[in-house]
């Protein structure tokens, strides 16, 4: 479990397809060039972010759903977990607070934060070139979640 119950949603986005398994929680960036403007274009896709905190990762939202590759001719997605089929719409987080667990090394309360090797969140210690996407609103409790706030505008 990535993310934590409470939170705030302001501002979701539910208009971009994910092509790979993931956990919620994670940042995600734009993997296509492409229009994107109709609902249903399937140019307007996410990937898993940042590949060493590289500053052209463009930070699209924080995955609120988790993505699975299920064999759908034996079972069914479990919606109560909130699953959903990759290469399905996903669930993106632009504005708002979370709780999560995904988070790459120590971090600093009301310092930014930006994103880390692998979608993951973290300080501007070691990722200092890659992205702002919020700030973070405490530290780390003793499970390793944290909460922050999201700006992706």
């Amino acid at each position: 479990m990535a993310l934590r119950p409470e939170r705030d949603e302001h501002l979701t986005d539910l208009s971009f397809f994910m092509n790979e398994t993931a956990e919620r929680g994670i940042v995600v960036v734009a993997s296509t060039q492409g229009s994107g403007s109709a609902m249903d274009d399937s140019a307007a896709a996410v990937k898993i972010g940042a590949q060493l905190g590289l500053p052209t990762d463009a930070p699209v939202g924080i995955l609120l759903n988790d993505v699975v590759n299920l064999d759908l001719t034996r079972q069914h997605i479990n919606y109560a977990k909130d699953e959903m089929q990759k290469g399905s719409k996903v669930l993106l987080l632009r504005v708002g607070t979370v709780t999560t667990d995904q988070i790459s090394g120590a971090i600093t309360m009301g310092d930014p934060a930006h994103i880390a090797t692998g979608g993951e969140l973290c300080s501007a210690t070691a990722y200092s070139s890659s992205a702002v996407i919020g700030r973070w609103l405490s530290k780390k409790d003793a499970d390793g979640y944290a909460k922050v706030a999201i700006n992706i505008v």
